[in-house]
């Protein structure tokens, strides 16, 4: 069975074999589907804010 997973910045799902799991040191696990999120986040930026997440179409009252 293979495990489907969603982006941890954009909200998105996760294809099978593709993406990237982040781990910090506190054993905190991160998935990203592309190197946009993935920059994003090391960024520090806050996906609410971001118009193009599904957080931030949600806080703008589009979805």
């Amino acid at each position: 069975m293979v495990d489907s997973y969603v982006c941890t910045f954009c909200g998105e799902p996760i294809e099978p074999g593709t993406g990237k799991m982040y781990v910090k040191k506190d054993g905190t696990i991160f998935y990203f589907c592309s190197s946009k999120c993935q920059n994003n986040y090391r960024l520090g930026r806050v996906p609410r804010r971001v118009t193009w997440t599904k957080a931030g179409r949600k806080a703008l009252g589009k979805d």
